[in-house]
């Protein structure tokens, strides 16, 4: 079995104790990591353990990071959402310089960034971790100002609350839609977690309301346990609409909350619009991103493949069989901390082994997971297993706790 985030965890703290953040020192390996989310993040953190020596910068606009693991549960007060919301002071105390801003550009012939405050920093090695970036447009009608409206809740934050809002005032009786779009997708689980989340929230407090899920897809991921879960909990609360029977949202009118199909217009009380999406607005702009919209990497470090000396991990990435979800990217990260050592002192990357889980809530206290491993083959990462967990509804949810803890730790040392 590939090596577990836990034991990479163990293993890189016996290399060496993080210490204290220090001040950047001539002739130190420098480091910079672009974007927190929990890729760059735990790249960051990794690298400090792997090698206490190093120099390594994480710069982020936010100083404090909402995870989009378990913000479902925050829909339907499952959750409180300042609990899911995380710090930088852990990856101070490993060693990790934060810097508040946002790497706007990248000299990759001088090897430094420009910050959007004005200043820069040279690096010997770059990590770029943007994130994804909403396609606004897809669907026609879909802009930020129509997400107030109807939010997309797909970054996890106050487009969560304003969803959750939505859900607090819908009338019993009332109808909630959930738009899936077609093409990669961080999370590609997450709509139907969400649509079996609402689904348990309505059946409780609005018995007479139903979630319409119009996708533009044919099959999802996990689909025949998702709808046998639905078909025994939530009878006639859930109706899934597949592309082939019209259920690719084209177009929508935020005003009159108006969903257009091939089947016609649909007017919903609550829209929840997810669009098509592509990687943080970095990648495009520093020239990661090929002309499928994706950044191509090097299966074995994770360097670009259009520019030298600069690594892409988490959803930005084309990293074959692997999905765009939270435990990829730590697993990315790891793997990519540990090449960037390598490659620091002169020697090939290791390979890598790389894992993800992914957990859906199918109801307060049940859950159903998905366990896979990956390996680097013919130039690309392809799946060795995947096995769907037996552990049962009850003990699911209870597993995807102890997960959600020790990710945490992994990325921020929370």
């Amino acid at each position: 079995m590939g090596m577990t985030r836990r034991a990479f965890a163990a293993g890189v703290l016996a290399l060496g104790a993080a210490a204290c953040a220090p001040a950047p020192t001539r002739g130190r390996a420098r480091v910079v990591v672009a974007g927190g989310g929990f890729a760059g993040s735990a790249c960051a953190l990794a690298l400090r353990r792997l090698d206490p020596r190093l120099d390594v910068t994480l710069v982020d606009p936010d100083a404090r990071y909402v995870t989009c693991p378990m913000s479902s549960a925050a829909l339907v007060g499952w959750r409180r959402l300042d609990a899911l919301t995380l710090g930088r002071d852990g990856l101070r105390r490993a060693g990790v310089r934060y810097v508040h801003d946002a790497v706007v550009a990248i000299d990759a012939e001088r090897r430094r960034v420009r910050l959007r405050g004005g200043g820069a920093l040279g690096y010997e090695r770059l990590v770029v971790a943007p994130g994804i970036r909403l396609l606004w447009g897809t669907p026609a009608g879909y802009d930020e100002a129509a997400a107030e409206r109807m939010p997309h809740a797909w970054v996890a934050g106050a487009q969560t609350t304003r969803l959750a809002r939505r859900l607090q005032a819908l009338r019993d009786g009332g109808t909630v839609a959930i738009s899936v779009p077609a093409g990669l997708m961080r999370c590609p689980p997450g709509p139907y977690e969400r649509a079996s989340v609402i689904a348990a929230y309505l059946k409780r407090s609005k018995p007479r309301s139903k979630v319409l899920i119009f996708d533009a897809n044919n099959h999802f991921p996990q689909q025949d346990r998702f709808t046998a879960y639905w078909q025994a909990h939530y009878a006639g609360l859930i109706e899934w609409i597949a592309l082939v029977d019209g259920g690719a949202v084209e177009a929508v009118d935020a005003a009159t909350s108006t969903l257009r199909t091939p089947r016609g217009a649909q007017r919903v009380d609550v829209a929840n619009v997810i669009p098509a999406q592509a990687p943080g607005e970095l990648a495009l702009r520093a020239g990661l991103a090929r002309g499928h919209g994706w950044c191509a990497v090097d299966p074995a470090s994770f360097e670009s493949a259009e520019v030298e000396r600069v690594h892409v991990i988490g959803d930005a990435c084309i990293a074959g069989a692997m999905p765009k979800a939270a435990s990829a990217a730590v697993s990315q990260a790891h793997a990519c901390a540990q090449a960037i050592v390598a490659r620091l002192g002169g020697a090939a990357p290791p390979a890598p082994r790389l894992d993800s889980v992914c957990y859906a809530q199918l109801a307060r206290g049940e859950a159903l997971s998905i366990h896979a491993r990956f390996a680097v083959a013919d130039g690309t990462i392809r799946a060795l297993a995947a096995s769907d967990s037996a552990l049962g509804p009850a003990r699911e949810a209870d597993a995807a706790e102890r997960w959600y803890r020790q990710i945490r730790a992994d990325a921020f040392a929370a």
